[in-house]
């Protein structure tokens, strides 16, 4: 049987007054790759930092691992072995790429070495030596992905990696994603563009107004695709 590797329950969030989260269910079994859909301020990225302890106040269950989280301060859950991608990259840009790289502390056992990296990640190898500054909007989603991989963590949450990229880095960001499966993470998506996160994941949950109103399986995606398009417009 699969470990469960995330199990939020009756989450519900808080940016100070504001409600955001309503009471969102979902599941992620170790080693599955699932995704987060929606519109724009449908509450997708605040699931990813809700189960992070970065909303003002939240409530309901987040397991890690077996472990209840909801009353853990936030550097206590990343130690239990979560990756956060964020939307804005949050990158050192006056250190350069290696320094990056260097920088972040390790939480587990079995982070990537730097010649992993560098061979995952080839444009980083060429870019080691430059400053954050210098790097392309593509490049800089890399380092931000790669920076996590370091830091031994297995259950990763990726915020929009594929936001405003060229096709070909998309692209290059899919066979990523495809290896780390391989490699046995878990990978929470938020994402847009369905194109690409269609082909990546086990099971896609739709949000809407701060709750998951639908899950559609990789199997079910051409017989739900009607549906799908009514949530996303796509």
């Amino acid at each position: 049987m699969s470990t469960l590797a995330l199990g939020v329950d009756n989450l519900q969030s808080w940016y100070g007054e504001s409600h955001i989260l309503h009471g969102v269910n979902f599941s992620v079994s170790d080693g599955e790759v699932v995704t987060l859909l929606g519109r724009n301020g449908a509450g997708r990225s605040t699931i990813l930092k809700t189960i992070l302890g970065l909303t003002s106040k939240r409530t309901g269950s987040i397991l890690v691992y077996g472990k209840e989280t909801i009353g853990m301060p936030t550097y206590q859950i990343a130690h239990l072995g979560i990756g956060y991608c964020p939307e804005e990259r949050g990158i050192f840009a006056s250190l350069s790429t290696e320094e990056n790289l260097l920088l972040p502390p390790q939480i587990a056992k079995g982070g990537m070495s730097l010649d992993e990296i560098y061979e995952m990640f080839p444009n980083l190898y060429e870019r080691r030596s430059s400053p954050g500054t210098r790097l392309s909007g593509g490049e800089q989603q890399m380092l931000a992905m790669a920076r996590i991989l370091r830091t031994g963590a297995r259950l990763l949450l990726l915020d929009e990696i594929t936001e405003g990229l060229a096709p070909v880095i998309v692209e290059k960001l899919g066979e990523v994603v495809s290896k780390l499966r391989v490699r046995g993470y878990t990978i929470v998506l938020v994402e847009q563009n369905f194109k690409f996160a269609a082909q990546l994941a086990d099971r896609h949950y739709v949000v809407e107004g701060g709750l998951i109103v639908e899950v559609v399986e990789r199997v079910e995606l051409g017989a739900k695709a009607d549906v799908l398009n009514g949530y996303l417009g796509v």
